[in-house]
């Protein structure tokens, strides 16, 4: 089913039942249908029609999914922007898609801006109906551009509507479900797994600001979610509230974890605590998110992410393009309906990327026996260390499991005789007196002596780039400056 078409059959099917809400209105189904239309009268005058491209600065809220529905409706596509990035990249992002109109917040000054509160119209007007286009473009996503320059990542209606017919089939997802959105929205997880998937289930969505962890789960008592998804740290921040923190959160069946692997240690310490299973996944901005996830009902095995959605292959290939066996490390390339159309204008890029209808994700993993996929590390964060490969994230799992240690990453460090070594950036917990010598001592029971970082450093926090993830460039960057100053 296409997405623009979404509200119309939820307003025919239960018009009162409650739909998307945030902190300051709440909607039914009926309700959110007459939203969508207003809004897409506006967007029409302005000038949008089938083929454009709306960028959206906004905060997570209603007014984020009213202007996402709208546009769709008209047949236009939608770039959501980080509110938090600067003039010069938002600039870049509005440019380089083309966006005709952006909406904002507040007036702005951007070519084509428009205040979200223009979206809200009640005065009568021609209707306007769906445009169901299923090759039509729904999103442009950006990519993080860790690597330089973001990429907009194209998705067309039958990939979006492929991933949320998969993931409504893997979670049972039906209209007693309710999520709880603490992802931002200018982000493919945001919108997929905690909004657009919901939505096509039948389920009702609550849409909460920027996320807090100590509001967290006032937000559980309050509203009283079935599940939410997050990512890593922010498992990891509510895992670390004082022991006197004991929410109730017997409403929610499952939690689903993204972004990056979870250390094993931490997914059994929250699990205790908490009594909330969570479901690895693992996915990208070019696979419209989700590739794999862990089975609701079935083995959850630690630090595995799971098994393929229905109607998504993956495999893993070897350097010489050869498939590798169970058990077999290479790179992970996948192919479905949920596989991107391309990147914006990088025709090159794009045929790099996916060759022959499979996708390199750049990931190395290995599938076990029972199909589930275990990724091993990024390849360009591979150690290549006197002609041996180290994957710093099996450095970061067994430094995880000190107790003393809040997180770690691992990178790569020049060296004139041996090419890279391991060198660690470490967070320890509150109050520890844990000293290098001991982690060092830690590493020698789990790792081969050439894996053992040959040096620490203990920070207050690592950076993190724009959607969570661990900035590994800005910690290389930081070895860099730290050879400079010595």
């Amino acid at each position: 089913m296409h997405f623009a078409a979404l509200p119309d059959l939820r307003a025919q099917r239960a018009p009162e039942d409650p739909c998307v809400g945030d902190d300051a209105v709440e909607l039914t189904n009926a309700q959110f249908l007459t939203r969508v239309v207003q809004a897409a009268r506006v967007l029409r005058e302005h000038g949008v029609g089938p083929g454009d491209v709306v960028g959206v600065i906004l905060p997570n809220g209603v007014e984020f999914v009213v202007a996402l529905f709208a546009a769709w409706r008209l047949g236009a596509s939608v770039t959501p922007i980080n509110p938090r990035l600067t003039e010069a990249e938002t600039g870049y992002q509005i440019a380089d898609s083309g966006a005709v109109v952006v909406i904002t917040p507040e007036p702005a000054p951007f070519a084509g801006s428009l205040p979200a509160a223009a979206l809200r119209d009640d005065r009568s007007g021609e209707p306007v109906a769906p445009s169901t286009d299923p090759q039509s473009l729904a999103l442009i996503i950006y990519t993080s551009g860790s690597t330089g320059r973001s990429k907009g990542v194209l998705l067309d209606h039958a990939n979006v509507s492929a991933m949320g017919r998969m993931l409504v089939e893997v979670t049972d997802m039906d209209d007693t479900d309710h999520s709880l959105l603490i992802l931002p929205l200018f982000h493919i997880n945001g919108i997929m797994v905690s909004l657009l998937m919901p939505l096509l289930g039948g389920a009702r969505v609550t849409v909460t600001g920027r996320f807090q962890v100590d509001t967290f789960f006032d937000y559980v008592e309050r509203v009283g979610p079935t599940f939410f998804s997050a990512v890593p740290t922010m498992f990891m921040m509510l895992a670390e509230l004082p022991e006197d923190v004991r929410p109730d959160c017997s409403s929610i069946r499952f939690s689903i974890s993204g972004g990056a692997p979870l250390p094993p240690a931490l997914i059994e310490r929250f699990e205790r605590r908490y009594d909330i299973p969570i479901h690895e996944a693992y996915g990208m901005s070019e696979s419209t998110c989700v590739v794999t996830v862990t089975p609701l009902s079935g083995p959850r095995k630690p630090g595995a992410v799971g098994l393929p959605l229905p109607g998504v292959e993956v495999a893993v290939v070897g350097l010489d393009g050869r498939t590798a066996a169970a058990g077999e490390t290479g790179e992970v390339v996948l192919r479905g309906p949920n596989v991107m159309r391309g990147y914006l204008g990088r025709p090159e890029e794009t045929s790099l990327a996916v060759q022959d209808g499979w996708l390199h994700t750049g990931d190395v993993g290995r599938i076990d026996e029972d199909g589930y996929l275990v990724l091993v590390d990024r390849i360009k964060d591979m150690i290549i260390r006197g002609g041996v490969n180290i994957y710093p994230k099996e450095i970061e799992t067994v430094l995880g499991e000190h107790p003393d240690v809040f997180e770690a990453a691992v990178v790569g460090a020049a060296d004139t005789r041996l090419g890279e070594v391991p060198v660690a950036f470490v967070v320890l917990r509150p109050d520890s007196a844990l000293t290098t010598e001991r982690l060092l001592d830690h590493c020698g029971g789990s790792l081969a002596k050439y894996k053992h970082p040959v040096d620490f450093h203990v920070v207050d926090a690592l950076p993190r780039n724009h959607v969570g993830k661990i900035d590994k460039p800005a910690l290389r960057a930081r070895l860099g400056r730290v050879g400079a100053d010595r």
